[in-house]
Formats: C-alpha cells, sequence, structure tokens
C-alpha cells in the first residue's frame, strides 16, 4: 500500500522511540555525543565507559533527566571478554533485547614501529577491534530475534587510510571496515544493517589537549596548531562536531538507512578525497 507523505516512516525519532541503544565508549567524546542524539531519538541506552562511580551515576542521570529517558551504566572493561558478555546480558535482562549496538570504544598510542610497546598494540587492538567482534556476536541473537537490528562502528578515517606512527590504531581500524563488511553479509537477510562511520578530526576535550600540548611543543599560535598539524591532510581545515556524529549514527540507525549495510562512510571533510 502506497504511504502518504504524513504516513512516512523516515522521521528517525519516531523510528527510534523504544529502541534499545548499547554504545560502548559512551561516557565522553564522540560516543557520548551519539548516546544524546540517540537518548533525544527516543531510545533506552545502555552507556559504557570508565571513570570515578560518583561520576558516571551525575552522568547517567542527567541524561535520563534531560531527554525522559531509562539509561543504565555499565563499567565493562572492552579489553574483557567475560565483562563485555556480562554487559550484553545485562542489557537483556533488564530490556528484553538489543536493538542497536555502537562500538565506539577506542584508545590510541604514536610511536614509531620499531619502537611500538608491545602491550600497547595488545590494547589498543583489544579495545579498538576485539570489543566490537564480542558485541556484535553477542548482540547478533537478540537482533535476528526481533527481526531486526542496526550495528554502527565507529572506525575513523584511519580505517581507510594510513599515517605514520599508528601502527595499532591504523591496522585496528582498517579491520573494523573489515568486520563491518562481514556482518552486513552475514546478516543482510535478518533486518540487520551493520556501517562504520569513518570520522576526521572531531573536537572534543581530549583534541583540545592535544592542541594545546602542540602549541607549546612546537612554539606556535594555536590556529596554525589546528590547521599546519592537526588539520593538515583535513581539505575543510574544520573539525567536526560530536553534535554531527550523532545524527549520522541516528540517520543510520532510521528506517530511511534501511538499505544502507557494509559500507563505510566518511565524515571526514574530504581527508579520504585526496
Amino acid at each position: 500500500m502506497r504511504m502518504t507523505p504524513t504516513e512516512s516512516a523516515y522521521a528517525p525519532a519516531g523510528s527510534l522511540h523504544g529502541k534499545v541503544a548499547l554504545i560502548t565508549g559512551s561516557t565522553s567524546g564522540i560516543g557520548l555525543g551519539i548516546a544524546h542524539a540517540f537518548a533525544q531519538a527516543g531510545t533506552r541506552l545502555v552507556l559504557n565507559g570508565l571513570g570515578p562511580a560518583d561520576e558516571m551515576e551525575r552522568l547517567r542521570a542527567g541524561i535520563e533527566e534531560q531527554y525522559g529517558a531509562q539509561v543504565l551504566y555499565s563499567a565493562a572493561d572492552m579489553s574483557s571478554p567475560s565483562s563485555i558478555e556480562q554487559m550484553i546480558g545485562m542489557t537483556r535482562e533488564t530490556f528484553g533485547r538489543i536493538d542497536i549496538l555502537v562500538n565506539n570504544a577506542g584508545i590510541q598510542h604514536v610511536a614509531p614501529l620499531e619502537s611500538f610497546p608491545v602491550e600497547k598494540w595488545d590494547l589498543i587492538l583489544a579495545i579498538n577491534l576485539s570489543s566490537a567482534f564480542h558485541t556484535t556476536r553477542l548482540a547478533l541473537k537478540s537482533m535476528r530475534e526481533n527481526g531486526w537490528g542496526r550495528i554502527i562502528n565507529v572506525a575513523s578515517a584511519h580505517g581507510l587510510v594510513a599515517s605514520p606512527f599508528k601502527s595499532a590504531y591504523v591496522a585496528a581500524k582498517h579491520a573494523i571496515v573489515g568486520l563491518t563488511k562481514v556482518t552486513a553479509l552475514e546478516a543482510a537477510e535478518d533486518g540487520v544493517t551493520c556501517n562504520a562511520i569513518c570520522p576526521g578530526y572531531v573536537y572534543t576535550p581530549l583534541v583540545e589537549a592535544q592542541i594545546e600540548g602542540q602549541a607549546a611543543a612546537h612554539n606556535l599560535p594555536r590556529e596554525r596548531v589546528v590547521r599546519e598539524v592537526l588539520l593538515a591532510q583535513q581539505p575543510n581545515k574544520r573539525f567536526a562536531t560530536v553534535e554531527q556524529m550523532g545524527a549520522i549514527a541516528v540517520f543510520l540507525a532510521g528506517e530511511g538507512a534501511a538499505s544502507i549495510t557494509g559500507a563505510a562512510l566518511p565524515a571526514d571533510g574530504g581527508w579520504t578525497a585526496h
């Protein structure tokens, strides 16, 4: 039956109302921006991240109060498969389902290959890559049972191109793009999509700290650090915002993106257009 414009299912907030979204690494930065966007769209949330218990409770309660959304918090260690399994179990026990999974947790370390600390390599791959494998394999069962699901992997422009001194990060982000494609193919007939967002530089408190550090180290004004160091490869010469990342994630979860799966979507100001 043909829909009239007023019957269209393409309003993201309406289509996501009441669904359950689990977002890893969502107590700061990009993940927190995505959490706010999904709460505003009407989803119930599971936040995840590390921090003092009282601070995490304030964050959880604040989002719950601001949007009227039911919000849980998990301190699951993303480097631990058993901890991840407990988080997925808590989500299903509380809400009975997982509709949307956003794999955002990640860390970084910069060093030349020959002196890259082995323990840092192992930890980055565990958190940036293996955690997404574990959450995905455990969440897919719920999504398939319900005939609907959205898996969104926050990769990076470094999932598409490389930079020196970031071997573990680049390797993990390239692998996340591959995992995205495999997941999309395996779940294609089950009403489940899987896509990757590949941001360039997104303005967060951590990025601001990098600007200040580089300015001091190279004795450069802030504006030159932004244009000539951090955004040297980004043609638009401006940071993306966490709100923009949230809007992309909500779009990918909505009905308007139901036929988008297996994609690695650059949100990098033209970086990967070179």
